[in-house]
C-alpha cells in the first residue's frame, strides 16, 4: 500500500513538472516569435556609405551650402547643408542622407540600397501643399473680378552666383560670388542694365538674364508668360 501510494506521488510530481516546463518553453517562443515580428516591421535601415557622403559635401561645397572639407563623415555643417537642398528641392528637412535625397543629388545608390523602398515621409509634408493650395485658391477667388496678378519674379542662388561672375569679368562688381542680392550686386547690375539698354531695376529680372545668358527654369518662363498675359488683359 506505501508502495502504491509513494508511486501515486511521484507520478504526479514528475506530471506538474512537465506541465511548468511546457508553459516555460510555450512563454519563451511566443516572446521569440514577437521580437522576431517586430523585426520585420522595422524593416532594413536605410545608410549612406562614406563615399557617398564625400560626394555629398563636394556637391554642397560648390553650392556654397558648405564650407567645410569632403570627409565622408556626418557633422553639423554638413547636415545644416543637407536641410538647405532639401528645402530647395522639395524634401523634408531631416539633414540626412535618405534615398529620395542621394537620388535628388544625383548620387548612385548601391544594390542594397536599391532594394529599400524610397520613404515617402522623406517628401515636403501634405500640409505644406495643403496649405499652398489654400492660398492659391483665397487668391483666386479674390482676384474674380479682374486678372490675376503673377507671383514676383525670382532670381535662383545659381542665377545669381552666374550673373556676379559676369559682373566680376565684366569690372562692375568687386565683391564675392556668394549667390546673394546684396548692395553691391545691386548696384553692379545697375551700371550692366545702364550699359545694355535694359530698364535700370538693380534686380536679376528675366530681361537681364536673357541678356547675359543665363538660362530661365521652366517655372520662371511660365511666370514671364503669365506676366505678359495680365499686362495685355491690364490695357484691354
Amino acid at each position: 500500500m506505501k508502495k502504491l501510494i509513494l508511486f501515486i506521488a511521484l507520478l504526479a510530481i514528475s506530471t506538474l513538472t512537465a506541465a511548468a516546463q511546457g508553459a516555460s518553453s510555450t512563454s519563451t517562443a511566443s516572446a521569440a516569435n514577437a521580437s522576431s515580428t517586430a523585426e520585420k516591421k522595422r524593416g532594413p535601415v536605410f545608410r549612406p556609405t562614406k563615399d557617398q557622403i564625400k560626394q555629398v559635401q563636394q556637391m554642397l561645397k560648390d553650392k556654397k551650402l558648405y564650407a567645410g572639407e569632403p570627409s565622408g563623415k556626418y557633422d553639423d555643417d554638413t547636415r545644416t547643408g543637407i536641410k538647405s537642398f532639401q528645402k530647395d528641392n522639395g524634401l523634408k528637412q531631416t539633414g540626412t542622407l535618405n534615398r529620395a535625397t542621394l537620388e535628388k543629388f544625383g548620387v548612385a545608390l548601391t544594390d542594397s540600397q536599391k532594394a529599400i523602398a524610397v520613404d515617402p515621409n522623406s517628401f515636403a509634408g501634405a500640409d505644406d501643399k495643403t496649405r499652398k493650395s489654400s492660398k492659391s485658391t483665397t487668391a483666386k477667388s479674390t482676384s474674380a473680378d479682374g486678372p490675376k496678378r503673377p507671383a514676383p519674379f525670382r532670381a535662383e542662388k545659381d542665377q545669381i552666383n552666374a550673373a556676379q561672375k559676369i559682373l566680376r569679368e565684366g569690372k562692375m562688381l568687386t565683391g564675392g560670388e556668394d549667390g546673394k542680392l546684396d548692395d553691391g550686386t545691386r548696384d553692379g547690375l545697375k551700371k550692366y542694365q545702364q550699359a545694355n539698354s535694359l530698364s535700370v531695376t538693380g534686380t536679376l529680372n528675366a530681361a537681364t538674364l536673357n541678356k547675359m545668358g543665363i538660362a530661365l527654369t521652366a517655372k520662371q518662363k511660365e511666370q514671364v508668360a503669365a506676366q505678359a498675359a495680365y499686362d495685355a488683359a491690364k490695357k484691354n
